[in-house]
């Protein structure tokens, strides 16, 4: 199986702007409330948010964050983001699918929420490659996977654990949680 690609989320676009109910699912309000939680009282210079789909995340980011990138695939969700941040001066916007592209700079907090387990196992491998090289220390990278069945190339938690792996010990846990439906992990460099 292929990473998938930025037209099977367009597709998922074309038919809702919010296929994932991120802005009215009570699940995903609680899941971005521990994953804020677990960041601490820490306020970080510069934040990437990896798949930022249509910013809701991204815009709680920026409340801890100096500057905040959020990266997608496809356009049309980099469209709302840019639409529900826009009184956001220091929170951007790119259109990117990684692990081909990344953004240039250095970042002291890199968020994968819920974007893993769309990529094969050798481009989650490229990706972490990607993280350790615009990963300032002290940075951290905060993951968050579904753990739940899925037709997806892996599962959420054969993709962390692959992520985890490919950053051969040069990321220390400092958080982990499983909660009804995903799993966190906090690590820093």
């Amino acid at each position: 199986m292929k990473s998938r690609t930025p037209a099977h989320f367009a597709a998922l676009y074309a038919q809702a702007e919010d296929p994932w109910h991120y802005t009215n699912s009570t699940y995903e309000r609680r899941k971005y409330d521990h994953t804020l939680s677990v960041l601490g009282r820490r306020r970080f210079v510069a934040a990437l948010e990896v798949g930022c789909s249509i910013g809701v995340l991204t815009r709680r980011l920026a409340g801890r964050s100096d500057r905040v990138l959020g990266i997608d695939a496809v356009s049309a969700p980099l469209e709302a983001a840019r639409a529900r941040c826009a009184d956001l001066p220091s929170v951007r916007f790119a259109r990117m699918q990684v692990p081909r592209a990344w953004p240039r700079g250095r970042f002291d907090l890199i968020v994968l929420s819920e974007l893993l387990y769309f990529l094969t196992p050798r481009d989650i491998d490229r990706c972490a490659a990607r993280v350790m090289r615009s990963l300032r220390a002290p940075g951290r990278v905060l993951l968050v996977g579904w753990r739940g069945r899925s037709d997806d190339p892996v599962s959420g938690e054969v993709a962390i654990r692959r992520f985890i792996a490919a950053t051969r010990g040069r990321l220390r846990p400092l958080r982990h949680a499983r909660r009804q439906g995903y799993r966190l992990d906090l690590l820093a460099r």
